[in-house]
């Protein structure tokens, strides 16, 4: 994809797009010392992953408090979130929670390289200090019923929850519903077809 298309599709600034090229030459450098992302998916990366990320943003209009991205690993959508946030909700703050301590340097090395301030904690998801989250993301991370449980630790009451989910969402949505009350807004993916990112709000167990 041209940059002038990519810039069309996402619907971003042009320095929001130099810094997600930014961020992109830090996965790169990074990408063959610790695996941020399989190899055959780096040809596709601007599309696969940071066009996906930026769609997990757009589920919710002027994002505001604070975002907590679990699981960040190679920081998506959790970098990418603060990189639209800086020129889009300036006063969005973003906390990523990733266990691993290579991918916790790549993301605050990555941070650093795109100017954009973003807390990292290096602990594990179940025992890092509850956040009180506006909003709580994870990308490929967890099935849906575990990643309720996250939500349950990390998420305001009244906080929003966006979890990208493959085609199989509506089985893992009925599976969590057997513990789980919540209400569930599927948006269909930019990338791919049968995908969605799932919105959840008013997430408590039965």
């Amino acid at each position: 994809m041209s940059e002038a298309a990519l810039l069309e599709q996402m619907d971003v600034s042009r320095e929001t797009l130099e810094r997600l090229t930014a961020y992109e030459s830090v996965i790169r450098k990074w990408n063959p010392r610790i695996n941020l992302v399989s190899r055959n998916s780096l040809e596709q990366l601007r599309t696969r992953h940071i066009l996906d990320s930026v769609q997990v943003f757009r589920c919710l209009d002027k994002p505001q408090g604070l975002w907590v991205d679990i699981g960040s690993g190679g920081g998506f959508p959790g970098i990418v979130v603060a990189i639209l946030a800086a020129d889009e909700a300036p006063d969005l703050r973003v906390t990523l929670i990733e266990s691993d301590q290579r991918k916790s340097a790549f993301l605050r090395a990555a941070a650093r390289e795109c100017g954009v301030p973003v807390k990292v904690i290096s602990q594990r998801i179940e025992q890092a200090e509850p956040q009180q989250a506006d909003v709580l993301s994870a990308r490929a991370l967890a099935d849906l019923s575990l990643l309720m449980e996250f939500s349950e630790r990390h998420l305001k009451p009244d906080g929003t929850a966006l979890f990208p989910k493959g085609a199989s969402w509506k089985k893992e949505v009925d599976n969590s519903r057997q513990h789980w009350r919540f209400e569930a807004e599927p948006i269909t993916s930019l990338t791919e077809p049968d995908a969605v990112v799932l919105k959840l709000r008013g997430i408590a167990r039965v």
